[in-house]
């Protein structure tokens, strides 16, 4: 296991072996600020308040996970009505299904050079072309060619709202409130399924398409009135509106001076490194921080589990939309509490669980007994439970913390492509698996999850409280 330690010490470490320059720099930088890395945990003393601003610029960036929510949970309600008015056949409706993970592909190996290139607020605006157009396709769509390309363009939206949602608020909010702000992604995510899983059952797959653009409009304006990431600014030499839109975040009469300095000596020593390449990242010191970030279920494909337990999708869309929203809600306010490590665990525990029930009430399915639904429909929602309270949102929250500058945008490209390789093979292979055999497949899902455990026992660092700058230069010195 890794114990963090604090930011000074860890970065005096990366520096040993460098440039001269490098360790003048941190010389020079102890004399003009002493004290600038003390406080009663070892950090910078930046705990914040929670401002108005602050709250509103991560609901707005967050707005883009409410639309990925939506798109990830579209296909469930709208199988049934897409099938008979375009007369596709399971695998065809298997492949439009599992283009949104191709898209997450493409997504994912343009995300983080798009937003290290345009900033992450342009970047957002970017993200809703794609969303808009692809909703715009699907609506109004009379093949099914045009059908997967509006599932496509989705994608791209989702792999780049997966890494510049969870990097743009790690990087504007302090410490103390970084875990409880950055879930709201997986809220919004959470939030954004269950909105249609709820519609979905009496508003046609038509019509589903064109409310998903709504968020998108909303956006799209409110963009106009949030600020830039303060640690983009710096990156790119923009120093003034640094610690111009630094204060508007922290309040007008917070001391911004400590955190400010810290994010500036570490930008400055950043500098001087190069720029890695995506191959760089296969070094021995990124090792741990790639493996760490990338672990994923079963949202694509609910009617057919509702179907084959004999549960009605009514009873079932609703029963999931509470649990998601009450689930997602729970995690905001534990994870700055328990920590992202023991939420992790105990969600790759339940997942585990809630698999297990669901495959064992289709073991039991030919007795008829009403309970074997309710047994399913349980497990079914132990599973989402568990999934929301740290698998769907955790590890993109320790992705956003644990990658140095000059490599976060590559490392989250990786990260983002290993993530949507593992749901293609998910939403592609799903209803061919439960074809084979149902309790089988979730026997499969429950392995996946136990392994899910081990690896955070294993692996995985504990992040809570505790500054960017300190995370990143822990963890890469860690392996020198």
């Amino acid at each position: 296991m890794l114990f963090l330690q604090s930011s000074h010490s860890a970065n005096k470490k990366i520096f040993m072996g460098r440039s001269e320059q490098a360790r003048r720099l941190l010389l020079v930088a102890d004399q003009e600020h002493p004290n600038s890395h003390q406080s009663s945990d070892g950090g910078v003393d930046c705990n914040s308040s929670a401002t108005g601003f602050l709250l509103f610029t991560a609901i707005v960036a967050a707005t883009c996970s409410f639309t990925s929510g939506y798109c990830i949970g579209y296909s469930s309600p709208a199988e049934y009505g897409v099938l008979a008015d375009l007369s596709l056949s399971m695998a065809e409706y298997s492949v439009f299904g599992s283009m949104l993970a191709v898209g997450g592909m493409i997504g994912a190996l343009m995300s983080g050079k798009t937003a290290d290139y345009f900033g992450h607020r342009t970047t957002m605006w970017i993200i809703n072309v794609f969303f808009i157009l692809g909703w715009l396709a699907i609506a109004f769509t009379k093949v099914s060619w045009l059908l997967d390309l509006g599932r496509l363009l989705q994608g791209i939206g989702i792999a780049l709202t997966s890494y510049v949602g969870n990097i743009f608020i790690a990087e504007i909010t302090p410490k103390n409130l970084r875990g409880g702000l950055m879930s709201l992604n997986s809220w919004m995510t959470g939030s954004g399924v269950a909105f249609v899983y709820l519609i979905g059952s009496v508003v046609k797959w038509r019509g589903l398409a064109l409310i998903g653009s709504i968020p998108c409009l909303l956006q799209i304006l409110c963009l106009f009135f949030i600020p830039e990431s303060p640690r983009w600014l710096v990156k790119n030499g923009r120093e003034k509106e640094f610690e111009g839109v630094l204060q508007r975040l922290r309040g007008k009469k917070a001391d911004i001076s400590p955190e400010a300095a810290e994010i500036k000596e570490y930008a400055e020593f950043i500098q001087l490194l190069s720029e890695n390449k995506f191959l760089d990242l296969f070094q021995k010191k990124y090792a741990r921080p790639i493996t760490v970030a990338g672990l994923t279920g079963y949202t694509f494909y609910m009617t057919n589990i509702f179907v084959l337990a004999g549960i009605s999708s009514e009873a079932g869309y609703v029963t999931l939309a509470v649990v998601k929203i009450l689930s997602t809600t729970l995690a905001i306010f534990l994870i700055d509490k328990s920590g992202r490590r023991t939420l992790l665990m105990v969600s790759a525990a339940g997942t585990c669980l809630g698999s297990l029930l669901t495959g064992f009430s289709f073991l039991l399915q030919q007795d008829h007994h009403y309970w074997i639904s309710v047994l399913a429909l349980t497990g079914v929602s132990v599973y989402f439970v568990s999934f929301n309270l740290g698998i769907s949102g955790i590890p993109w929250i320790i992705m956003s913390e644990i990658f140095p500058i000059n490599v976060k945008g590559s490392a989250g490209s990786l990260c983002v492509l290993i993530y949507w390789i593992s749901s293609w093979a998910v939403s592609y292979t799903f209803n061919f698996l439960l074809e084979w055999s149902s309790t089988g497949t979730f026997i499969i899902f429950a392995a996946v999850s136990a392994l899910g455990f081990l690896f955070t026992v294993m692996l995985v660092p504990e992040t809570k409280g505790r500054s960017l700058e300190e995370i990143q230069a822990s963890v890469t010195s860690v392996l020198r």
